[in-house]
Formats: C-alpha cells, sequence, structure tokens
C-alpha cells in the first residue's frame, strides 16, 4: 500500500500550519510536500512597522526549508501553474507533483485594479506584502524631507482594516516623534459604515471608541465612502471630494490567485474557493482550502462594500480544521473537525505607536454572545510579545502550541 500524499500549497501561516500539523498527526503514514512561490515566511502582522524603520525584513521573516526538513517535511520552492483535479496532478514551475489531498493556502494578491493609480505604479503606497511595505518605507523617507498632508484608508471592497487603522496610530505617533503634526494634517478613509467597522460588524462600544481615538490625535475621519481614483497628490472620492496628501496607504482588496481561479468549479470569480465547515471544498472531495483562499460570505450588505478579514488568526485556526480532516480521512475516519468561519472566535492586538487596542469576541461574525475592545499600552507591549513568541513558534514548527 502506497504512502498517502498531501500537497499543500503555500507556506505562510495556513501552509505552514496544515502541513506541519498533518505531518504530526500521521507521522510516517503520510507523505507531506509544501509548494510555495517564496521561500520565506514572512509575519505579515509586522509590516505595519516596517515603513518607518521599526522593522526590516530580516527581523519578520525566516527561511521555510529548514523548517520543513526538520519535521519530515518536504519543501519545493516554485510557483503552481496549473492544479488538475480529474488526474490529481499541479503542475510547478519545479515539475509536477501529485496529491491524494490538496491543501490551498495560497494566500492572497492585491486587487489594484479596483481603482485608477493604485499599486506600485500609482500614486499611494499599501502595506499588505513585504515588498508593498519597503516601497511604503523609502516613499516614508521622501516625506519626511517635504511633508504635507497625509491619508491613510482602506478601498471599497477591502478586508484588512486592522492593518489600515494600525497604520493610521503608528503614522500619528511617527508624526509626533518628529514634530510634524502641524505640518502634516492626518486623514482616514475608509468604505467601513462606520468606524471600528472592521469588516466584521463591529463591537460595543467600538465606534465610540475609535472616535475618541481620532479625535484626541487630530485625525480626520471620512467612512462609508469608495474612492473614485488616486492622481498625483490627491484621492478622488465618489462623492466628488478630494483629500490632499503628500503621503498615502491604502489597503486594497485581495483576490485568490489565478491559478486556483483558472480550476472549471473550483473557485468563485475572485479565486476563492467554496468550502463546508470542514474546510473541503464544495466541489472537489479531496481539496481543501484555508486563508484567504477559502469562501466567506458576508452576513450584510453595506452601502459601499466591505470584505471579511481572513489573515493571520482565522487562517491557522482553518488550517487546523483542515489538517485533522485530512488526518481523519487518511485513517479511514469520518471528518471529525467542524467550524463556521463566523464562529471562530475573534483575536487580535492592534497596535497603535506606544498604546493599542485588544478585540476579543467569541466569534468573528454576529450574533455574539461576548465581544470587548480593551485599550491601553498593554495592547503595544503585547503585540511585541506575540511578534517574538509566533516567529519563534512558527521558525521551529511548533504548530500546536497555542
Amino acid at each position: 500500500m502506497t504512502t498517502p500524499r498531501v500537497l499543500v500549497l503555500g507556506g505562510n501561516f495556513g501552509g505552514l500550519t496544515a502541513a506541519l500539523s498533518i505531518k504530526h498527526e500521521l507521522e510516517q503514514d503520510v507523505a507531506v510536500t509544501v509548494v510555495s512561490a517564496s521561500d520565506q515566511f514572512v509575519f505579515n502582522p509586522s509590516l505595519i512597522w516596517l515603513p518607518f524603520g521599526k522593522r526590516t525584513a530580516a527581523d519578520i521573516t525566516f527561511p521555510l526549508d529548514r523548517t520543513f526538513d526538520d519535521h519530515g517535511v518536504e519543501f519545493v520552492h516554485g510557483e503552481a501553474t496549473r492544479i488538475d483535479p480529474a488526474t490529481h496532478t499541479v503542475q510547478t514551475t519545479a515539475g509536477p507533483r501529485v496529491y491524494d489531498y490538496l491543501v490551498v493556502a495560497t494566500g492572497y494578491r492585491n486587487n489594484f485594479d479596483v481603482l485608477p493609480g493604485l499599486g506600485p505604479k500609482g500614486h499611494a503606497h499599501t502595506i499588505t506584502t513585504l515588498e508593498d511595505a519597503e516601497a511604503a518605507g523609502a516613499g516614508w523617507r521622501r516625506f519626511l524631507d517635504a511633508p504635507g498632508p497625509v491619508v491613510v484608508g482602506a478601498t471599497q471592497g477591502a478586508s484588512c482594516f486592522g492593518a489600515a487603522y494600525e497604520f493610521l496610530f503608528n503614522t500619528a505617533y511617527q508624526l509626533r516623534r518628529a514634530k510634524l503634526r502641524r505640518r502634516a494634517p492626518l486623514t482616514y478613509v475608509t468604505a467601513e459604515p462606520f468606524l471600528g467597522h472592521f469588516g466584521i460588524g463591529g463591537l460595543p462600544g467600538g465606534e465610540t471608541m475609535l472616535k475618541l481615538f481620532l479625535r484626541q490625535q487630530g485625525i480626520q475621519a471620512v467612512t462609508n465612502t469608495a474612492i473614485r481614483a488616486v492622481e498625483p497628490g490627491r484621492i478622488l472620492l465618489a462623492d466628488g471630494q478630494a483629500l490632499p496628501f503628500a503621503y498615502a496607504m491604502l489597503v486594497p482588496p485581495f483576490l485568490g490567485q489565478d491559478v486556483v481561479r483558472a480550476v472549471p468549479g473550483l473557485a468563485d470569480d475572485k479565486g476563492f474557493i467554496p468550502v463546508h465547515d470542514t474546510y473541503r471544498s464544495t466541489t472537489q472531495d479531496d481539496i481543501y482550502a484555508v486563508g484567504i483562499a477559502a469562501q466567506v460570505l458576508a452576513p450584510w450588505q453595506t452601502a459601499v462594500p466591505v470584505g471579511i478579514p481572513k489573515t493571520g488568526f482565522p487562517t491557522e485556526h482553518m488550517a487546523h480544521v483542515a489538517a485533522r480532516n485530512v488526518a481523519a480521512r487518511i485513517r479511514g475516519e469520518p471528518e471529525r473537525a467542524h467550524k463556521e468561519f463566523g464562529e471562530i472566535p475573534a483575536v487580535c492586538v492592534m497596535d497603535a505607536g506606544n498604546n493599542g487596542v485588544m478585540i476579543l469576541a467569541d466569534h468573528m461574525l454576529p450574533p455574539r454572545k461576548a465581544g470587548v475592545m480593551i485599550p491601553g499600552p498593554q495592547a503595544h507591549a503585547l503585540k511585541l510579545a506575540f511578534e517574538r513568541y509566533f516567529l519563534w513558534k512558527a521558525r521551529h514548527g511548533y504548530v500546536r502550541l497555542p
């Protein structure tokens, strides 16, 4: 009898967690291979600090090959170019790979086409990838030589609102340190229907708290708005308003990978895979999807479209659920782990330079029984501690730790 083969596409939060969890559970009874276009793990939550020189790429990355090798997982540095469910084969730039079970953890790509003037060749920065954050850092250094108005925000369709808020408050902190607040008025612009919606429907007291934060720091806010275009030195809103800037950072919407979207019947038009609460594809019995790759439908409609955040803790949680189910099926058992995305707890620490907010709720999406936002400098300290802990945990492959 041949050893079951599990192929994992992607090596960051979801891919690393799923691959190592399956290997740890089944040990020699499974062959696990990870194919990743990047050979580095990137701790994305720290990208908010990189533009200000508080982190470098070396501080928040580590090579994947040694981590996987230490745990008996084959690592292939290559890009998946075609998925063929009929033959259980994935074509990659490093050659074809055959699977019995496939876990898609391919993460996101930025949808810069959401509006003109966005992206690497546009006029506003973003921080959603390592390369983007490094470019935003170069732009920040130029800004310090010629300061002026600053605009931070999230476009229509965006889902990573936490990063937008963190960058906003870190920007305010850096402007105060540089004694530039009077020369650099700060504006937050967002598709959220209200401050603190976060793409999860908001939490009790969140809007009031964030209004207070912004008022204390002299930050103007424009909510429930779409952006029409980014032009040199100004952001044009759908209502005709123009926001001038000398520096701008906007979080765009995310899309799934083209290689996933290209498989007939597997994904929606954004490249997200519809899944059961086991994170198994609704159309392909041997394919699972976690993190950004998994489709999550919003239980509401907003005047301006907003997405649901799936990165970080939710991704890791989905990966554990999928891994337990893959392991169960390899043993010949029924899937045993069931967790709708909305039932995943919300656990987030939002940094604000030297302050912050802890966000805790029993469910990611309403209805909820409990949800709270706790402000204070302890949140900043906790974020720093968590960064060190998670990088240590991930580097050593200790995915069973919380």
